[in-house]
């Protein structure tokens, strides 16, 4: 299968009217443990007119092994960018949406933390539904795409910083519960992570709400 690199051809067309462009891209939405976690990555007019870096993917489409050093190239190459997240524990309390949502809003305030006029901005955003704009605490300018990850590198760039970042985050908490094999699944439904659960219950880092014991879709 070939696979298409993305492009800043949308970026260029919507910096035409907008001063900056944020993109945004999430990982662990569909985990049964660790947090939902949004990339941010911030591009200009300047910055599109930069070559894109080697190797840049939706993360999904890049391996494991050389997702580190794509994701710490991308990093570099965009004025900035930002991680978000929000814990399994918020997925249980407010729902996977609304989650998305906080992790969304935390990565915008991370940005603007960084001098960036988020307000100016368009924010781009992979799917077709907006979960940002009733969370975020200020009026932003919204726009979902879908497949965005796959065709615009900056939503690219945001994809593999969210997915490396997280990645770590679950491969460190794997010395906490080893029995789950987080090191290897990531939080994500393998068979091993299945049989665990089935086998010792539930961390306390777990979707419980999910009722992911009796829900063998989920797997």
């Amino acid at each position: 299968m070939t696979v298409v690199a993305p492009s800043l051809r949308l970026e260029r067309s919507l910096l035409k009217e907008h001063e900056l462009i944020i993109a945004l891209d999430e990982v662990g939405r569909g985990a049964l443990a660790g947090p939902v976690t949004i990339g941010a990555a911030v591009m200009d007019a300047a910055g599109a007119r930069r070559r894109i870096p080697e190797g840049l993917r939706d993360s999904k489409l890049i391996t494991e092994r050389r997702r580190p050093d794509v994701a710490r190239r991308a990093a570099a190459w965009v004025p900035a960018s930002a991680l978000g997240w929000a814990s399994a524990a918020e997925v249980d309390e407010v729902g996977i949406m609304r989650a998305l949502g906080l992790a969304a809003s935390r990565a915008l305030l991370a940005i603007a933390e960084q001098g960036v006029p988020v307000d100016r901005a368009l924010v781009i955003l992979d799917g077709n539904h907006d979960y940002i704009s009733r969370v975020h605490p200020s009026r932003i300018r919204v726009r979902p795409v879908i497949k965005a990850d796959r065709d615009c590198a900056s939503v690219s760039v945001a994809s593999v910083i969210a997915k490396v970042a997280r990645d770590a985050l679950m491969t460190d908490l794997h010395d906490e519960h080893p029995v789950y094999q987080w090191d290897r699944n990531k939080g994500y439904a393998s068979p091993e992570h299945r049989t665990a659960i089935e086998e010792r219950g539930l961390s306390p880092l777990h979707r419980a709400s999910w009722s992911i014991a009796g829900a063998p879709t989920l797997f």
